[in-house]
Parts: C-alpha cells; sequence; structure tokens
C-alpha cells in the first residue's frame, strides 16, 4: 500500500504497512500549551523526535501536503484534563482553532531497516507498549514517563537491531534498554500498556526503544485542559522515504 492508501482506507494498527515510508505519531495541543510541548520534546529527544509543527489551526504538515491531520490518522484519541473522553476515526468536530499539531518520529519506520538486516519482527499489527519508571525531563507544566515498545530480537542479532535502529535518531534512534525488563519498572511483559502482548521464540531477548506515546502519558500526569493523539500504533503515513532520516 502507498501512504495515501494507508490514510484513506485503514482505520487500524500501521505496522508493516506502506514499508519504506516515515510513520509518525501525533499530538495537538492548544497554542498556549505548545511552547511547554516543544520545549518538553526538545528536553526529550529519544521519546519525543519532533519530525514537524504545524501552524495553529491548520490541518496540514509538510510531510504529506495532500493529507489532513483531521482525518487521516487511522483512529484518534481526545483528551480533556488528561481524562481520555473519546476515540473517534474522525477528529473533525473536535480540532479547533487554537490546536498546534506535533508529529513526532515513529520507532515503525525503522522497522523495514531492521528486516532488510535479518532481524525478524515477532510482533503482530500491533508493538507491545509500556509505561516506564523513567522520568522524563520535566519542561514547563509538562512532566510524566517514558514510554517504551518491545520488540524480542534474537540474542544474535541485538547488535545488529542496536547499529541498524542508531542510523536513525530522528524515528527514536537506539533502544534505552536491553534485558531485564524490571531494569524499567516493567513487571509483567505479558501486559503491555497499549498494543499486543509480546510474541517470543527461544533464545529471544527483549529489547525496548524510547515510544512516541510519551506525550499520552504526559498527558495523563499534566492534565492539560484539552489534547487530540493518535491512539497508539495508529500512525499517521506520511510521504517522506525512512531513507530521509537514515544518517549514512
Amino acid at each position: 500500500m502507498r501512504p495515501a492508501d494507508v490514510r484513506q482506507r485503514v482505520t487500524g494498527p500501521t505496522a508493516g504497512l506502506a514499508p519504506g515510508y516515515t510513520q509518525a505519531n501525533l499530538i495537538a495541543v492548544p497554542t498556549d500549551w505548545a511552547y511547554d510541548m516543544l520545549l518538553f520534546a526538545q528536553r526529550n529527544p529519544k521519546p519525543c523526535p519532533v519530525l514537524d509543527v504545524t501552524d495553529p489551526g491548520n490541518p496540514v504538515t509538510v510531510l504529506a501536503p495532500d493529507a489532513d491531520l483531521r482525518t487521516d490518522v487511522p483512529r484518534y484519541r481526545v483528551w480533556r484534563e488528561g481524562v481520555l473522553t473519546d476515540t473517534p476515526i474522525d477528529a473533525t468536530p473536535y480540532w479547533r482553532d487554537d490546536l498546534v499539531a506535533f508529529l513526532i518520529g515513529c520507532s515503525f519506520t525503522f522497522e523495514a531497516a531492521l528486516v532488510a538486516a535479518g532481524v525478524p519482527l515477532r510482533h503482530g499489527r500491533n508493538v507491545p507498549m509500556y509505561v516506564t519508571d523513567r522520568e522524563c525531563r520535566p519542561a514547563g507544566r509538562l512532566h510524566g514517563p517514558m514510554v517504551v515498545s518491545l520488540r524480542m530480537v534474537p540474542a544474535a542479532m541485538v547488535d545488529t537491531a542496536v547499529r541498524v535502529s542508531g542510523l536513525m535518531p530522528a524515528v527514536h534512534g537506539a533502544p534505552v534498554h536491553v534485558g531485564d525488563p524490571a531494569g524499567l519498572g516493567i513487571t509483567d511483559l505479558g501486559a503491555p500498556d497499549f498494543g499486543d502482548p509480546p510474541v517470543a521464540a527461544d533464545g529471544d531477548v527483549p529489547v525496548f526503544w524510547a515510544c512516541g506515546v510519551t506525550p499520552q502519558a504526559v498527558l495523563m500526569a499534566s492534565k492539560p485542559p484539552f489534547a487530540i493523539t493518535h491512539a497508539p500504533g495508529h500512525m499517521f503515513v506520511t510521504d517522506v522515504p525512512d531513507s530521509e532520516y537514515r544518517m549514512t
């Protein structure tokens, strides 16, 4: 599927769709919270690598000029005072003229490179994601824990996975943790906070990457009056080739 096909047809998770194209997390906040969000991202570049920021009220991004951020994400989340209030497939009724949208890099973007390097991907349509005990650096009124995504990787391929993803820092880059989940405060790998439970083969090692769902954990902790995000795993698929974000 081409990126436009995904944006127009898909209402589920986007892992593995439109391979070779960059996927992005979405968070849109009121203008008076936008500086806090930008500063938070600048201070926490691993979980929040910013790919684009829109003008207030503008639902268009340079990452896909013909797309509409109000309709072209498979599923949205609407937040009020840090509480999830709706999960529509069309955010147009909720969009406001004062919303500033942030497009944040997604680890789905480097999965094609992992596969090309021989690293198997065990997860199905949605990667497991966990809220950790690692607090992000606060910014203004925003604070909260880092979220990570998990991929089970054969022990012999861990170094390859680290090297390949490390060449793409704009989409989270190298893992933040390898091995014992307790090192991140995760007590049960089988019960992710978002996404599907992991699938493992004998000899696999848990490998954790910083995740762009982190802003949603921050919304729950910081309780801004209003925000719109993507649903975890339901990404905005851009028109930008993933090679644009790969270091050589």
